[in-house]
């Protein structure tokens, strides 16, 4: 498994080079290691996420759930991705996240959790598959994910599982912009490098303040 952080000017982007890029315990101690580097850092600093190959993430790990070999029970999982969606969201440095592929489930729901979404216009989905697999939202995850989408995108997108391409999903506001492959990451960096400046204080009050009921519902 690899996640690691580069740095491009006043960017830090975290890869997530994991084949599909689950969330596990690993992984997700992994991601909050290297948001204390970002969130640590002395001077302008914006964050880019983004994926490798295919993926950008596809959301929880049940297999290591299921494995028998998992330190975590499916509870304690959701616990922690719960801490993570709720610590990016106010996150006290601009956040970009850079779709380079499928994004799906809780990878999709860290993705609204970002201030921006950039992602591949042609190829890969975002998409919101727990009515079909068989997994309630739980109070955190709804009220994250209708805090960033209009009613009737976030009805369609929780109730029916749809797979939204990245034209579509700039289209619904799903995502901020499309961009072809090649263009993702540039685009995203160029996006966060323009916010880096910004006040982290100020950032986190503001963000706080716009979304304190959802974090709530997360840390609850």
């Amino acid at each position: 498994m690899t996640f690691d952080l580069t740095r491009q000017g006043d960017v830090f982007v975290l890869t997530m080079d994991a084949a599909d890029n689950r969330f596990n315990k690993d992984s997700l101690e992994r991601i909050n290691h290297l948001l204390d580097t970002v969130e640590g850092h002395d001077g302008p600093a914006a964050l880019v996420t983004t994926g490798t190959g295919k993926f950008y993430s596809n959301g929880l790990d049940l297999e290591w759930i299921m494995s028998g070999e998992a330190e975590w029970d499916l509870g304690k999982l959701a616990h922690n991705l719960h801490a993570l969606l709720a610590r990016t969201l106010l996150f006290s440095r601009p956040t970009v996240a850079a779709i380079n592929g499928h994004c799906f489930a809780a990878g999709a729901m860290w993705s609204l959790a970002h201030d921006v979404r950039i992602m591949r216009e042609d190829r890969g989905y975002w998409s919101l598959p727990e009515a079909d697999i068989r997994i309630p939202f739980t109070p955190g995850m709804a009220a994250l994910i209708q805090s960033k989408l209009t009613k009737q995108t976030a009805h369609l997108a929780m109730v029916t599982a749809r797979r939204f391409g990245g034209t579509e999903a700039a289209g619904r506001g799903i995502v901020d912009e499309s961009a072809p492959e090649g263009e993702v990451l540039t685009r995203a960096i160029a996006v966060a490098q323009e916010l880096a400046a910004k006040d982290p204080a100020t950032m986190s009050a503001i963000k706080a303040t716009m979304y304190g009921p959802v974090e709530a519902h997360l840390s609850g």
